[in-house]
């Protein structure tokens, strides 16, 4: 991992800089991979890494009665929107509008981290990813993974643990 978040070109701090400094200022020491094409999905990102699916930590996000809420989600299955509103006490939970998550977090939709985003979101990590001994998650852009345990991703984002599938 890096040091100082390096500046873009227009002045800015990019959002895998900004992921790379909260992982570091959380205390995890990450393995950083960048790949030259996207890796947009769960099958691809672990193709790419080698890993089983379920051990990709996809960073979704949803609307839950209009605030963010960040569901750390393996790779192998679907989060159940219902399910998941129960769990928060939210009369509705839907997936979040391009925009939406652009503005919640500073990242695209398939490059969404778990961390290093402009406010902490509220968010709830899939019990399932406690089987892997790693796991890989978006780094903040579409070419961008990076490593952390399952206990580091609960601590690092507060995160609720619950079975989201």
């Amino acid at each position: 991992m890096s040091g100082a978040p390096r500046e873009r070109t227009d002045g800015a701090v990019s959002p895998v800089d900004l992921v790379l400094a909260a992982l570091r200022d959380g205390g995890v020491a990450a393995e950083v991979r960048r790949f030259d094409e996207p890796v947009p999905t769960a099958a691809a990102a672990a193709a790419a890494l080698g890993c089983e699916v379920g051990a990709i930590a996809n960073s979704l996000v949803f609307e839950a009665d209009g605030a963010p809420l960040l569901v750390l989600a393996s790779g192998a299955h679907r989060v159940d929107t219902g399910k998941v509103a129960a769990l928060i006490g939210a009369q509705r939970v839907r997936r979040a509008s391009p925009e939406f998550v652009l503005a919640a977090t500073g990242q695209e939709v398939g490059g969404v981290a778990p961390v290093g985003h402009p406010a902490p979101l509220r968010t709830v990590v899939d019990t399932d990813l406690a089987a892997f001994p790693l796991l890989w998650a978006g780094g903040g852009d579409h070419h961008t993974m990076v490593s952390a345990t399952y206990a580091e991703l609960l601590r690092l984002t507060a995160g609720e643990a619950a079975a989201v599938a």
